[in-house]
């Protein structure tokens, strides 16, 4: 697989943190743990993991802007900049579960242009660029063909730092849980949404994520046939958060289910 330039320099940088991500793993009773917020979390893995990438990524491309997890740097939604989030999934790191990722995405104003989610845990490598596919480890991506939600296994996740909208999100919870084959949370949004482009899972949702924990497996997922919108079905989902993604004909029954407890 012929990587361009950009995706090449991001898959650098995912491997490179990854091996990083992996020494604190295995280590990870030596962990200094900081709350951000109710139930997140960051810890020195976060903060050294996300360093390596922006080194990584500013040595090949210093004109463009960094929007990342913990550093922050430049927080706009606009021109050419990295998007990072350094272990999505810090609660499962913390916890020593493997499965968690390093998120990048290149972004020019609202397009996204590259993406890569890798697990070092299970060394899975999900890339993808925009007109040209998306890949897990070399072999090319497609969602499912489902067309009914009781063939569907599907994923979500819970906002667990704002209880109210945990209240909220539960009705639509419900009536999917009912409606699917069952509903999976396993506390990583970038794998969420790199299994719906592999097809593990045939639709994913979740309210108010950041644009780190989302814009790469957003790309991986539209590279893959899937579609991808905010709950009100349109493309807000960077700013609001809210993500539905999907085979076209389950993302229409998804978003037929979440919309009404959401308006």
């Amino acid at each position: 697989m012929n990587l361009s330039p950009h995706l090449n320099v991001a898959v650098r940088a995912a491997r490179a943190a990854g091996r990083e991500a992996m020494m604190f793993f295995k280590r990870r009773h030596e962990l200094v743990i900081d709350p951000k917020g109710i139930n997140d979390f960051v810890t020195t893995a976060d903060i050294a993991v996300e360093k390596e990438i922006i080194r990584q990524l500013h040595k090949a491309y210093p004109q463009y802007g960094i929007m990342a997890e913990e550093t922050g740097r430049n927080s706009s939604l606009s021109g050419w900049r990295w998007i990072i989030d350094p272990i999505d999934g810090t609660t499962n790191f913390i916890h020593g579960l493997p499965h968690f990722a390093i998120a990048i995405a290149l972004a020019n104003d609202q397009e996204l242009h590259a993406a890569v989610v890798y697990n070092p845990a299970t060394d899975e490598l999900f890339t993808a660029e925009r007109g040209r596919g998306a890949f897990l480890n070399s072999q090319r991506l497609r969602v499912t063909r489902s067309i009914r939600l009781d063939q569907c296994l599907l994923a979500t996740g819970f906002p667990v730092n704002q209880p109210d909208r945990v209240r909220q999100h539960w009705r639509a919870v419900e009536e999917l849980l009912v409606a699917s084959r069952g509903i999976r949370r396993l506390g990583s949004a970038a794998l969420d949404l790199a299994f719906v482009a592999t097809g593990r899972y045939d639709g994913f949702w979740e309210p108010v994520l950041q644009p780190w924990d989302i814009a790469a497996g957003i790309l991986l997922v539209t590279e893959a046939g899937g579609l991808v919108t905010d709950f009100a079905g349109g493309q807000g989902f960077l700013l609001s958060g809210n993500v539905i993604a999907a085979p076209p004909a389950i993302h229409r029954l998804m978003l037929t289910a979440i919309q009404p407890h959401w308006a």
